[in-house]
């Protein structure tokens, strides 16, 4: 009787599935990196993008990786690294060369307070996803790296962007952003994660109209739209504190009378 053939693999058919998280994120790092060789090159358009497209990686390998049922620790890990490249290091190289080399040692004092800010806020965040879910997890702790590496691009952004709405002092502008998003990302300001999202089915078409029109319109006009982006999300951020505290005021009203209703039954 002749044997069933076996088939080769590389890679077991359990593992299969955990490669295409993984491997974006690895592209995610690429990404990154080569971002700083553009700005090293001064080609700053092309830096901005990247990062972009660095943080469109970010939130897209992540939710695969839920989706398809591949998370891992070592995805986890090499998540957070990664976000410290893309999104610490990498625009703070960017706006070294372009702005912050001008300060001199104080100019990469601060491109370090940064990137040492991404990294704690991190490995912050790698903690405290361990906790039980709860309606807390609509909301960050402080605002999330790649954020952050977006946010203090702004000045550069603006620059590209060939608006003249106001006149904008750069030397100024830039350190001061740079510690504002800094104590940002070290704080505990709650601010909107978006990851539980509930869209009702009628409003669906609408939705991806929406995201059809915004990508049809970065493409168009990208650095504009970056700043408008960039704008409103800083708007929310004040608004996401005040709904947080609503939020955080009814859960404790709530904990509050549970505890009354427990105590008046054993009496």
């Amino acid at each position: 009787m002749e044997q069933p053939k076996s088939n080769f693999r590389l890679v077991s058919e359990k593992k299969v599935r955990m490669i295409l998280p993984n491997t974006l994120t690895l592209i995610g790092v690429c990404v990154g990196l080569s971002s700083i060789k553009f700005a090293i090159d001064a080609k700053y358009e092309l830096s901005i993008i990247a990062i972009v497209f660095a943080a469109l990686i970010d939130g897209l390998d992540g939710r695969i990786a839920r989706l398809i049922k591949a998370t891992t620790k070592v995805g986890k890990e090499l998540d957070s690294l990664t976000d410290v490249i893309s999104f610490g290091v990498a625009p703070a190289f960017i706006m070294y060369f372009w702005s912050l080399n001008n300060l001199g040692k104080i100019g990469w004092l601060i491109c370090l307070i940064y990137v040492v800010c991404v990294a704690l806020r991190l490995a912050r965040f790698n903690v405290n996803s361990n906790e039980e879910p709860s309606w807390k997890d609509n909301f960050f702790q402080g605002i999330p790296s790649p954020s952050g590496g977006i946010l203090v691009l702004m000045p550069l952004i603006y620059s590209l962007s060939e608006l003249e709405l106001f006149n904008v002092n750069y030397k100024l502008s830039v350190p001061i952003l740079f510690i504002a998003i800094s104590f940002l990302l070290i704080s505990k300001f709650p601010t909107y994660s978006f990851k539980k999202i509930i869209v009702p089915r009628s409003m669906t078409i609408f939705l991806l109209f929406g995201i059809v029109l915004f990508f049809g319109l970065l493409l168009i006009y990208p650095f504009k739209v970056m700043i408008i982006t960039g704008t409103i999300y800083l708007c929310i951020i004040p608004l996401s504190f005040i709904h947080y505290q609503k939020l955080n005021k009814k859960h404790n009203i709530k904990n509050l009378n549970d505890e009354n209703e427990d105590f008046e039954d054993v009496l």
